[in-house]
This record gives C-alpha cells, sequence and structure tokens, in this order.
C-alpha cells in the first residue's frame, strides 16, 4: 500500500512537468516534422512530400548561412571556452576580496540581453570605431558592420564578450572542487604553476568542458537577437546565420512549409555535432572516486 502511494505521489509531482514538456516541446516539434512536408503559408496547407527538402540543398542562401553559424560556432566556442577558463583561473587566484568584483564584472555582460547587447555594440562599432578611425587614420576602425569579413569578427566579438563571463562560473564550480591536497602534493614533488595546471587541473577540468562546449555550442547556433540587432544578416545577407535565415523564411516570405524543413535539418545537425562533441569529452574525463 506505501508503494502504491509513493508511486502515485511521484506521478502527481511528475505530471505538471510531463504535460508542459508534452504541451510546450513534443506535440509542436511532432507538428512542426509535419509541416515540412507541406507547402504551408501560414493560412493554407497542402502535402507535397519531399519537396521542401529536395529544394532545400539547393538553396544557395540557406548554405550559406549554414556555412556562416558553423563557421561562427567552431570560432565561439574556442575563444569563449579559453577567455572563460582563463576568467576562472584569474578570480580563484588567492587575491582577497577583489576576486569578488572581478567575477562580477566577467559575469556582467551575461545579464544583458541580446537585442540590447546588440545595438549597444552597433554604436561601438559605426560610432566610436569610426571616429577612431578618422583621428588615428588606420583603415581597419573603418566601416566594421558594412564589410563582410568585419561584420562576422564583430558578431564573434560580441558573442565572446557576452558567454566568456558564464562560461567561466562552470570552470569556477570544477576548479573549486580540486582536492587541495593533489595541488599540495605536486608543489612539494617541485611541479611549478604551469605544470600543476597542465598535469592536475587541466585532467580534472574534463567534465567542465564537456557541459561548457555543449552550452556555448548550443547557444552559438541558436544566436538570432544577436545577430538582428547587429547586422541584421548584412551585408547584402553575408552575416546572415541559420536562425535568421529560417525567421525571415517563414515570417517574410510566408514560406512556412520550407521554413520548417530548413528547421528540421537544422536540428539533425546541432543534435548529431552536439551528440558527437558530449561523446568525446566524456571520454576524457577523470573520476577520483
Amino acid at each position: 500500500m506505501k508503494n502504491r502511494h509513493g508511486k502515485l505521489s511521484y506521478g502527481l509531482f511528475l505530471f505538471p512537468s510531463l504535460l508542459a514538456i508534452v504541451t510546450v516541446i513534443l506535440i509542436p516539434l511532432l507538428y512542426g516534422i509535419y509541416t515540412s512536408f507541406t507547402n504551408s503559408d501560414g493560412f493554407n496547407m497542402d502535402f507535397i512530400g519531399f519537396e521542401n527538402y529536395i529544394r532545400l540543398f539547393s538553396d544557395t542562401q540557406f548554405m550559406t548561412s549554414l556555412w556562416v553559424t558553423i563557421r561562427f560556432s567552431l570560432v565561439a566556442v574556442i575563444l569563449v571556452n579559453a577567455i572563460g577558463l582563463g576568467f576562472a583561473l584569474l578570480v580563484t587566484q588567492k587575491v582577497g576580496r577583489i576576486r569578488n568584483f572581478f567575477r562580477t564584472t566577467f559575469f556582467m555582460p551575461n545579464l544583458i540581453g541580446g537585442l540590447i547587447l546588440g545595438f549597444v555594440w552597433q554604436f561601438i562599432f559605426i560610432q566610436a570605431f569610426e571616429r577612431i578611425g578618422t583621428l588615428t587614420g588606420i583603415d581597419l576602425f573603418s566601416g566594421w558592420l558594412s564589410n563582410p569579413n568585419t561584420a562576422f569578427w564583430a558578431l564573434v566579438i560580441v558573442f565572446v564578450w557576452q558567454m566568456s563571463g558564464y562560461i567561466m562560473l562552470v570552470y569556477i564550480a570544477f576548479l573549486s572542487k580540486i582536492p587541495q591536497e593533489l595541488i599540495e602534493s605536486a608543489q612539494l614533488d617541485g611541479a611549478n604553476s604551469r605544470k600543476i595546471f597542465r598535469h592536475v587541473k587541466l585532467p580534472l577540468l574534463a567534465p567542465a568542458f564537456t557541459i561548457s562546449l555543449f552550452l556555448t555550442l548550443a547557444n552559438a547556433f541558436k544566436v538570432y537577437d544577436l545577430n538582428l540587432a547587429l547586422t541584421s544578416g548584412g551585408p547584402f545577407r553575408s552575416s546572415e546565420m541559420v536562425a535568421m535565415n529560417i525567421y525571415n523564411t517563414a515570417f517574410l516570405q510566408y514560406q512556412q512549409g520550407y521554413a520548417q524543413a530548413k528547421g528540421v535539418i537544422f536540428l539533425v545537425i546541432v543534435v548529431l555535432i552536439s551528440i558527437t562533441q558530449v561523446y568525446f569529452t566524456r571520454r576524457k574525463e577523470v573520476d577520483l572516486t
């Protein structure tokens, strides 16, 4: 009887969450997959089979957006994790109360919304950089958002500036769990700070890399608000990422069936990349128990 009541209690507690998952995630996902096989424009819908998917692979703009997104994600993942780890190592040093100031300062950009952040940096790239370029005569500072190459790096800079403090917290959590005895033993053996980091801390941070890489990849692939506010996909759609391409197809061109097909392919790519990343990084993890 107790067992039955226990199972009933667990079921009642789980029901709201399961209902939310089914209503908000599962049903829309299945409906979206079905819509990808139609010519839906948001009002009318006819089943057309695989036509959207066949058309998708000859869509040069979608392929360009996909390549921009993959390139952006690779660069952003490397920079965010390198800088986030650097921040974590800095603020975990014995530097007194000032480390709390650094933690707050590094994390603060993550509290700013993507749209606001994009507009703030748009002002910096257009007004401040342009003024610096005029005063110094250095062409590098001119036309950052009007050049396809610099527009891409502008997106990278803002994303890295926003995400590094967030990823820093993940590394701080794992650095604080490293047993002090291991570090002291390495010091007694004559290891310097560089060797301690390489041979003691880095192997024990493998679980942090798994989590941080997954979070960074997920956030980098789904960037939309930053892309919209900073460049709007310009110049000439050269910095348009997949999320913006799908949105424009669905709500500006009213081709929702085609947009859903793009979304399904994009979902498959992201899932495959994420699973591969988690599989390989989990193999490097060290168990202290």
